[in-house]
């Protein structure tokens, strides 16, 4: 636990996962804001979980915060408020994070302590922030991506019930997204290009952008003489819809042209959960699901090749960043690099078409001149543009500068 320090704002965080350890996505993202929070102010931590939470989780959370509450999520009761929200006219994702339990607890803190500030990761949360107390205070939501955007893209990729609920999803979150300007101190988002999709329908100038980072210690380059393989890894949570769709499309309509110029390539799928359609692509000649692993790195590292052929991708993509900080060669779809600056050409390389990524994929294997080049190239990208203390810096300055202002003022 921190020291209270009366010079320092006390800021309250709300995370829809516990954000540690930093093993993927948001969950990287808010450990980073945490991180990076407490050393500015004094962090009163609230966090959803939909697991249960060890002790060490715990105690790491501790070297950051002042008090860390973790109220935990039931499946069942999440789908009814989802739906309850429905019916009320609001977000199934807003009912999907409603726990009353966050209110109590940060009714609780209110009374214990003043704080100067609260945020919030992501738009399901936004709504706790004009309940109670919280309304009193500045608040900040950490969009990151556009929610609603996101829902739209799912609803292109399939047809029938689905459709029809995806889009009813995406007005629905638009309409939340479109009122947070109205009443937030800010709205933070990944990139420019979610910034400009998210002021598209909520006004010039809504935006904050602090984009993401890598460990660049942790992904470490690979040695230039590391033995590799023929291969090509695919990192992603596959019971997720943009990763399931990216690594059976690259299965089946990619691979097999691949396979037929490089005969003994392999295609490595890596990430927890596979569906059942992830786990049929195993059948097929080259394809290795690995499934879930304790740390993907090594098998990243052994690949010669990291692709991310993702159709439905919003955001930054932090499996892009952690493998351009290895050194590996990436090849990736336009959507996958739509939030990224690199260079097509000079920092990785991007494929559109089936043929496309034949070419890029199969050539890659067949080059390691030109697979160190572009691995020097994404490394020295990463190191320039992504570490993590200085992309998160717009929206922590923001935050602080708030929370460091007298009670009353503007």
């Amino acid at each position: 636990m921190t020291d209270p320090d009366p010079r320092r704002p006390r800021v309250l965080y709300l995370t829809h996962r516990v954000p540690f350890p930093p093993d993927k996505g948001d969950r990287i993202r808010n450990y980073h804001v945490l991180r990076q929070l407490a050393a500015r102010a004094e962090v009163w931590l609230v966090a959803l979980a939909d697991e249960p939470v060890p002790p060490e989780t715990l105690a790491a959370l501790h070297r950051y915060c002042r008090r860390v509450a973790v109220v935990p999520v039931r499946a069942g009761l999440r789908k009814l408020r989802a739906g309850l929200s429905a019916l009320g006219g609001r977000s199934l994702t807003e009912g999907a994070f409603r726990e009353p339990a966050v209110d109590r607890v940060a009714a609780g803190f209110l009374r214990e302590a003043r704080f100067d500030a609260a945020i919030v990761s992501g738009s399901g949360l936004a709504p706790y922030l004009r309940r109670g107390g919280l309304r009193e205070l500045p608040g900040f939501v950490d969009l990151v991506d556009v929610d609603s955007q996101k829902w739209l893209d799912f609803a292109d990729a399939v047809g029938g019930l689905k459709r029809r609920l995806y889009r009813f999803e995406a007005g629905r979150l638009r309409k939340l997204e479109r009122e947070l300007p109205g009443w937030a101190a800010a709205v933070s988002l990944v990139s420019p290009a979610e910034a400009r999709v998210y002021e598209s329908f909520a006004g010039a100038g809504t935006a904050t952008v602090a984009t993401n980072g890598v460990d660049l210690d942790y992904y470490a380059p690979v040695p230039a003489d590391a033995p590799t393989v023929p291969a090509c890894a695919f990192v992603g949570a596959l019971d997720y819809l943009p990763n399931t769709d990216a690594a059976v499309s690259f299965a089946r309509e990619v691979w097999p042209a691949v396979r037929a110029r490089v005969p003994d390539a392999e295609f490595h799928v890596v990430g927890r959960k596979p569906t059942p359609e992830v786990v049929r692509l195993g059948e097929l000649p080259g394809v290795v699901v690995v499934g879930q692993v304790p740390d993907v790195r090594p098998y990243v590292a052994r690949a010669a090749v990291a692709v991310v052929p993702m159709r439905l991708s919003r955001g930054l993509q932090n499996k892009v960043l952690e493998a351009m900080a290895m050194a590996k060669p990436v090849v990736a779809a336009p959507p996958a690099l739509a939030a990224l600056a690199a260079v097509p050409g000079r920092d990785l390389l991007c494929a559109n078409s089936p043929a496309e990524w034949a070419d890029a994929v199969a050539g890659l294997l067949g080059d390691p001149a030109r697979r160190r080049e572009l691995g020097a190239s994404a490394r020295r990208f990463v190191e320039a543009h992504h570490h993590w203390d200085s992309c998160l810096k717009p929206l922590l300055d923001l935050v602080t500068e708030v929370a460091a202002e007298p009670v009353g003022a503007s």
